[in-house]
């Protein structure tokens, strides 16, 4: 009998599966894979957070495949020597995965399962599972492309597979078998696709009425926001479904004046953002490693100022508004994204920290981790790709917009309990400053605004090199986007400075 071996990784449903509906198809029997590979759970941007949200998925997932008659296995260690084997157990003929955008890790590891397939004459299939596209020659036309991939019918689950005899699903690891640290995260999300679906169903039917207004806010956002991301970054919901429930529910608001209209638009161009953001680093994986624009490579200190990045990491910094949004991200493991890249400007701009040092941080406390995503982002909010607006967020000012009323810095910030809302976030001010600061909270390690002076006459300075703007514009060709028939950004209605993505992208979901 010929076996069909199909490699779970970030798409761990059933539903709206092209690798797994191309794998059931033709009489092979399928075996179906999951990886826990011990060499990716120790990199610096995961954790065990992560690793637990996807321990919860692939349990919901065993449950399914086993009601179908094709039990995951569930393999640890490297994903060569276990394909190996496997293909010698039971005689494996045809692998078949989706098509992944991860980080350098995982790319070289495909890199090496290619070599291995080719080697033991074993066909790999690789499917699409997203608006995302391989060996992409140039941004012309990708829009319209992504756009039919998300109009295809989303595809059913399948009502019964044909596994191996014999098989019984497997015992799923814990971190501390693969080697992790203890990572407690109380407010972290349950994983699995039940709890997916039920978030998406209550935001698109109640809770997102207030999306576009309430979504800057870290605190209204978690609530207001659709907390899809990490399902849609493990693949319990496919972005696909997720977009054609949320085009449903928009033809039936159609012409309300209820404020459900105006924010599913917005939800839905922020799905199309997603795939936007993929692309770059599927288009360029060094990303993850160096600047986008090479002239920004060497501007902050190749030596880490470890006391600054040891006070940002623990929400210490003596900026209010920015240590409670990093002590709410390291107990939920969530946040907004507005507060995300106010985290990731204050870090590079503020405390002059590269990105390179940052990034694994905030990467290893997101539990909705999506490389696509977190690399462009991390090099757009630190001013290093060439073509966006430099942003450089006033923690002061953020907290008195997107926390007027002081709940979410109380909250998190309680030895500030004593300074007057008035002078909340910025506590140096208060004349019972010394009471408190150095003492029970520490002292800013930075002024806000000669930091940010600072931080602007640098990065600005790379700008007006001789040759900054030919590069630059390699960049906008391979990676901004395009305008449509009646000139208009797709995926963007509103208006664009030059050079491309400048306006700030928010990726709320």
């Amino acid at each position: 009998m010929d076996v069909t071996l199909l490699w779970f990784k970030r798409d761990l449903r059933l539903a709206d599966h092209p690798a797994l509906v191309h794998a059931a198809a033709g009489e092979c029997a399928m075996l179906p894979l999951y990886i826990a590979e011990p060499g990716y759970w120790a990199l610096p941007d995961t954790s065990g957070r992560q690793w637990a949200f996807t321990a919860e998925c692939l349990d919901d997932l065993a449950r399914q495949l086993a009601r179908l008659g094709a039990p995951l296995q569930v393999e640890m260690g490297e994903a060569v020597a276990v394909l190996d084997r496997l293909t010698d157990a039971y005689g494996v003929t045809r692998l078949v995965s989706h098509e992944e955008t991860g980080n350098g890790w995982t790319y070289a590891r495909d890199r090496a399962v290619a070599a291995w397939a080719r080697a033991r004459g074993i066909e790999w299939v690789e499917l699409p599972q997203s608006g995302v596209v391989r060996r992409l020659k140039g941004r012309d036309g990708w829009a319209a492309a992504r756009d039919r991939f998300m109009r295809q019918p989303v595809l059913p689950a399948p009502k019964g597979l044909r596994g191996l005899p014999g098989l019984a699903p497997d015992r799923i690891p814990t971190a501390r078998d693969l080697g992790m640290a203890a990572d407690p995260c109380a407010g972290r999300q349950p994983g699995g696709r039940s709890a997916g679906l039920g978030l998406m169903n209550s935001f698109l039917n109640e809770r997102g009425q207030e999306y576009r207004r309430a979504m800057s806010s870290p605190l209204s956002g978690a609530t207001a926001c659709s907390r899809l991301s990490p399902h849609l970054a493990l693949g319990t919901l496919s972005a696909r479904e997720v977009e054609h429930a949320t085009a449903h529910r928009r033809t039936a608001v159609k012409g309300t004046r209820t404020g459900w209209a105006g924010s599913l638009k917005s939800f839905s161009s922020r799905l199309a953002w997603r795939d936007h953001f993929m692309q770059k680093l599927e288009d360029e994986p060094a990303l993850e490693q160096r600047c986008l624009h090479r002239a920004y490579e060497g501007l902050r200190p190749a030596v880490t100022d470890g006391a600054r990045l040891a006070a940002w990491q623990r929400g210490e910094t003596g900026l209010p508004f920015v240590d409670a949004c990093m002590r709410s991200l390291i107990a939920t493991g969530w946040l907004n994204f507005r507060m995300r890249a106010m985290l990731v400007s204050v870090a590079s701009y503020h405390l002059w920290l590269d990105w390179r040092a940052t990034a694994p941080i905030l990467a290893r406390l997101f539990t909705d981790y999506e490389p696509g995503i977190h690399w462009p982002q991390v090099q757009m909010q630190s001013g290093t790709t060439g073509m966006n607006t430099i942003r450089i967020y006033n923690p002061v000012k953020q907290g008195s917009e997107q926390d007027p009323t002081g709940a979410f810095t109380r909250r998190w910030v309680p030895e500030l309990a004593q300074v007057p809302d008035t002078l909340l976030q910025a506590p140096w001010r208060w004349e019972g400053a010394g009471r408190i600061l150095g003492r029970g909270y520490p002292e800013p390690v930075v002024e806000v605004a000669a930091a940010a002076r600072a931080a602007r006459e640098a990065v600005w300075a790379v700008r007006k090199g001789e040759t900054f703007h030919d590069e630059a514009a390699r960049i906008v060709r391979r990676h901004a986007s395009r305008k449509d028939r009646a000139g208009r950004f797709v995926n963007d209605r509103a208006p664009r400075r030059r050079g491309g993505d400048a306006r700030q992208m928010s990726l709320d979901l």
